[in-house]
Formats: structure tokens, C-alpha cells, sequence
């Protein structure tokens, strides 16, 4: 009877934990995603593509912009109202020559606004194999310069490639995607993301490398009115369930001169691919410098949509550099990829899943069992010795 009470015990413990990670991982809501290219326009304009996806919630608003006009760019725009819309004066936005002409109306719904320009691609020569870029660089790829295809739209996602003059083949792409739903990617690194969030992957696909030892640095520029990205925080974690082998999370985020309150971020796993659909193998580590304020007036100049929305941009760039000594270089598949979440708020956390915590309250609680069933067996076994050889008087 002992025995079975414990054993019971401890199914009970397991079934309490295997609940509390349920509970605790539940999704806070669902947003009502909807996709738009050319917002308040009825013609196809020529200078470049300009996506909007309207994610709705309870009570705000998510809108995020994509544009091939110049650098291509994500624009998040969070509001605290569901009515709210996005406005373009097409004529204006066209021309680059003045901010005002893509807004949010009503304008005082607006919350937070923050940016992310991919302005060049960098290339070198590891001759040395050091994986340290120096006097090797090759003259960079401007990114507003590339011809851009027009955005291929499958929701939830849109798939913008672009090529270079010098290319005889090959492609840069960007891949949105955008979340109703909490959730993890469906590919490796399987980034964690909320509603509140979205994913770019960016892949190199058949560009031809300009040496044999080639590797690659992608420039990225965060903007914003008063508190772009500023600072990168990188985590350790315990737990490679979901991508193995790497334990470090990088955070680039917005705060409040200084705060712990983050207004936004782009995260990322420091890991890329050198295949399209990869094995572990074939993950190759990736670093990022750190970030350095840049002036506003230039990455103005790259992107339509900078110029568009922010009339006084501040901004802070940072490069991602793939590969280290000794890891193959971009000749070998020629194909990398890499993944970042850029969103509102805080950034998702990585859990236990309620898989590895059941297995953990197996692994402890059996242990334990074990211990209590053999005290309860013991402290019956000497409970029956001492009254079988206790003194009994004689009548």
C-alpha cells in the first residue's frame, strides 16, 4: 500500500509540472493577418515594390512595411488602435525627396516605429584562413543598387530576391514571414517567436565569389526617431533542444535611456547554413560587431521607405560576419543563410518544452521514489524486528 501511494505521488508530481509548462507557455492572443502591396494605390508603381501586412489584435496594431525601393527595408509600425491605417502620398514616396509621405492615421495611435536597412554586402579573401576581414575586402555590394524582382507573395510570407550588374548568376533573397500565432519556425534554427514578432531569412544563393577563400559579412543599419536598436545583449542557455550545438542568443534591442523596459529588437541565433535544407553538419557559426551610431542623412539616402516615414532618423550599424577559422568557405556549397526575428516588446524566451521537463521530473522523481518506497520498507522491516524480539511476560 506504501509502495503504490508513493508511486502515485510521483506520477501526480510529473503531471503538476508537465500543466504548470503548459500553462505558463500558453499564447497571450492571435492577431488577424492581411497583406497589401501597393497600400492607397490603384496602379503598379516602377520605382520598386512596397508590401504591407496589417497584423490586427485585441486592442492594437501591428504594421509592417517591406520595400525594394533602394536598400531593401522592414519598417515596424505598432499602434494601440485596430482601426488604424497606412497612408502613402505615391507621388512623393516615389520621388525621395521629402519624409511625410507614408504615415499612420489617426497619427496619435502611434506607439513605436523602428527599422531595419540591409545596406551592403561585404566580401573578402581569407587567404590566411583567420576569418578576420582587414585589407582583404573586395569593393562592397551597395544593396539599393540591385535590381529587385518584384515581391512574391504566399501568405503569411513574401520572398524578395535581387541580383547585382556584376553577376553572371546566382541571387541575394529576403524572406518575410509574419505570425498570427506564437510558435517556433518550421526550419533550422527553429527561432522561437511571438505575436508580436517577425522572421527574415536572408539567403546567398549561386553568387559568384570573387576568390576561392571567400566568406561574407552582411551591414545592417537599425533606425528609428528617438531609440533605434542600440544595444546587442548575448544570453547563454542551457538547452540546444531546438538548435543543437548552440547555446547563445544575440539581442539587439531598443530601450529608454538605458532601461530594462525594451521598446523592440532583433534577435537572432549566432549560426548560419550552407545548404538549403541543411544538416547539422552544415551549420557554420556566425558573429556581429558592435553597433555604431551612423548618420541619419545617409541611410536616408538608400532607402525610399527611411525617407518616407522618419523625418529626423537616428541610426546605429552593425555588421554579421559568417564563418570562422577553419570552417569551409562560400565556394564550397555556394549558398548561406541566416535568420533574425524583428519585433515589439521584449523577445521571446526559450523554455524547456513540456517533452524535456517530463522527461527531467521522470529522471529526478524515479530516483526519489525509489529512496522513499526503500525508507517506508525499511522503517517497516525494523518495526517488525523490535515486536518480534521484544520481552513478553509469561501469565
Amino acid at each position: 500500500m506504501a509502495a503504490g501511494s508513493a508511486w502515485s505521488g510521483g506520477l501526480y508530481v510529473v503531471l503538476v509540472l508537465w500543466i504548470v509548462t503548459v500553462t505558463c507557455s500558453a499564447e497571450p492572443g492571435r492577431r488577424q493577418i492581411s497583406m497589401q502591396l501597393y497600400p492607397s494605390s490603384h496602379l503598379t508603381p516602377q520605382a520598386g515594390d512596397l508590401l504591407h501586412v496589417r497584423a490586427v489584435g485585441d486592442n492594437d496594431t501591428l504594421h509592417y512595411l517591406f520595400c525594394s525601393q533602394g536598400a531593401p527595408t522592414l519598417l515596424l509600425i505598432h499602434t494601440n488602435s485596430t482601426s488604424s491605417e497606412v497612408q502613402v502620398n505615391w507621388p512623393e514616396f516615389v520621388a525621395r525627396n521629402t519624409s511625410g509621405s507614408l504615415k499612420v492615421e489617426p497619427e496619435s495611435s502611434l506607439m513605436y516605429s523602428s527599422a531595419v536597412v540591409f545596406s551592403r554586402l561585404l566580401e573578402y579573401d581569407d587567404v590566411n584562413d583567420t576569418a578576420e576581414p582587414t585589407s582583404d575586402l573586395f569593393p562592397p555590394y551597395d544593396l539599393q543598387n540591385f535590381t529587385w524582382n518584384p515581391i512574391n507573395l504566399s501568405e503569411p510570407m513574401a520572398l524578395l530576391c535581387g541580383t547585382d550588374a556584376s553577376f553572371t548568376n546566382g541571387s541575394l533573397c529576403l524572406q518575410l514571414s509574419v505570425f498570427d500565432s506564437e510558435g517556433r519556425g518550421e526550419a533550422w534554427p527553429h527561432l522561437l517567436h511571438s505575436v508580436n514578432s517577425s522572421q527574415l531569412e536572408v539567403w546567398l544563393d549561386g553568387i559568384p565569389a570573387r576568390a576561392t577563400q571567400s566568406r561574407f559579412l552582411l551591414e545592417m543599419h537599425a533606425v528609428g526617431e528617438a531609440y533605434p536598436l542600440s544595444t546587442v545583449d548575448v544570453y547563454q542557455s542551457i538547452d540546444d533542444e531546438y538548435t543543437p550545438s548552440i547555446f547563445k542568443v544575440s539581442q539587439w534591442v531598443s530601450s529608454v535611456n538605458g532601461s530594462s523596459d525594451v521598446l523592440g529588437y532583433a534577435l537572432w541565433k549566432p549560426v548560419a547554413y550552407r545548404q538549403a535544407r541543411p544538416a547539422l553538419e552544415d551549420a557554420t557559426p556566425c558573429r556581429h560587431s558592435v553597433p555604431r551610431a551612423q548618420s541619419g542623412s545617409t541611410v536616408t539616402a538608400s532607402s525610399g521607405l527611411i525617407r518616407g516615414f522618419f523625418s529626423d532618423p537616428k541610426s546605429m550599424a552593425l555588421n554579421v560576419s559568417f564563418g570562422l577559422a577553419g570552417e569551409p568557405f562560400y565556394n564550397v556549397t555556394r549558398f548561406l543563410s541566416w535568420t533574425l526575428l524583428v519585433g515589439v516588446g521584449s523577445p521571446p524566451v526559450d523554455s524547456f518544452s513540456p517533452l524535456v521537463v517530463a522527461i527531467m521530473a521522470v529522471g529526478l522523481g524515479i530516483p526519489m521514489i525509489i529512496l522513499l518506497v526503500g525508507g517506508i520498507w525499511l522503517c517497516i522491516r525494523k518495526s517488525k524486528g523490535a515486536s518480534s524480539t521484544s520481552y513478553e511476560p509469561i501469565n
